[in-house]
């Protein structure tokens, strides 16, 4: 075994192990994807030992590298502790969006698993409410990290930032029990056509979650709903849908509404792109526990895989790379 390993050949393993995709990690670690096949291919070499089983479809681990892969993330762990400085023992402070509870909620589980695998770090949660609010935050150093569609942001904004594709999550429509489709188990899209839905038009701090409701009604010929103040809280909520009795945009795996019940959309299923998003350059360990952990969680449950025909606007496909499988548009028969 030779006595010197670059870093850049461990963490382009660690970046391959989480992802189990050359694409998506040679863009985390801003590397052409043929360099780093190159690299994994080096430090197979200069070990003596297969790390991961290719074929044209997949990518796993071997034995071999599941048994190296958290030697190798303490090893990198060291060096970065060693080259920080300082300010490394100030909390990170994360936004989660919403003060609120869901089965699946994307942000809060990569929180709890990065708490998990980084105990000696303090994660501190945050709640601006939407992406739009906390990239200002981000920018103006008053907050390290968030949650959120960021092809949604102006470009302006997203040259200051940088981001990390978490998971796709399917869409869904809130409705209150009155509404005529409130029977329903799923809801096709064409099933709204008559049914304005509220996209969030009237919460500033959610912009870019109205701009993906947009494009999909646009898409499909859908229409929005007035905009209006809107509600914060769960309680909230039930009273806002009552009082409008209009179907309200969401995702699933959120929180349970009173007086209303969360459908999927289907036919196709629309999706919605959450980042997790930071500053460039940003090296606190924490935050590299936060996207050390989404990775792990996305290649754990296929976070980055889209069902059949699933819909995705192309400014948010352009981020998965162009082997992503993402159809970026979806023509209604």
């Amino acid at each position: 075994m030779p006595r010197d390993l670059h870093p850049r050949l461990l963490r382009g393993f660690v970046a391959t192990a989480e992802t189990l995709h050359f694409g998506r990690a040679a863009e985390r670690l801003h590397l052409a994807q043929q360099a780093l096949s190159r690299d994994v291919r080096a430090l197979e070499e200069a070990l003596g030992r297969r790390l991961f089983d290719r074929t044209t479809r997949s990518v796993r681990l071997t034995p071999e590298g599941e048994r190296m892969l958290p030697k190798v993330r303490e090893l990198l762990a060291l060096q970065d502790e060693l080259l920080d400085g300082p300010d490394v023992r100030r909390p990170l402070l994360v936004d989660l969006g919403n003060d609120v509870d869901g089965d699946d909620l994307t942000a809060v589980r990569v929180l709890a698993a990065a708490r998990e695998a980084c105990p000696g770090q303090e994660l501190l949660a945050r709640f601006h409410g939407g992406l739009a609010a906390a990239a200002g935050e981000l920018l103006a150093y008053r907050l390290d990290a968030s949650f959120g569609r960021y092809a949604g942001l102006p470009s302006g904004v997203r040259a200051g930032l940088a981001q990390l594709p978490v998971r796709l999550e399917e869409m869904a429509v809130v409705l209150p029990l009155s509404h005529p489709l409130a029977g329903l188990e799923r809801v096709p899209l064409a099933a709204l056509a008559g049914h304005p839905v509220d996209v969030c038009a009237g919460n500033p701090t959610t912009t870019e979650w109205t701009d993906l409701g947009r494009r999909l009604l646009d898409a499909f010929g859908l229409v929005a709903a007035a905009p209006r103040t809107p509600p914060v809280g769960v309680d909230e909520v039930g009273h806002y849908l009552a009082r409008h009795g209009e179907a309200m945009l969401t995702t699933t795996g959120g929180p349970g509404i009173p007086g209303a019940v969360t459908l999927p959309l289907v036919d196709p299923v629309p999706l919605s792109l959450v980042s997790l998003v930071h500053r460039p350059g940003e090296r606190h360990p924490a935050l590299r526990a936060l996207r050390e952990a989404a990775g792990r969680l996305g290649a754990r449950e296929g976070w980055l895989r889209r069902p059949a025909g699933g819909w995705l606007p192309a400014e948010d496909a352009a981020l998965l790379g162009g082997d992503s499988g993402i159809s970026p548009a979806f023509s209604p028969a």
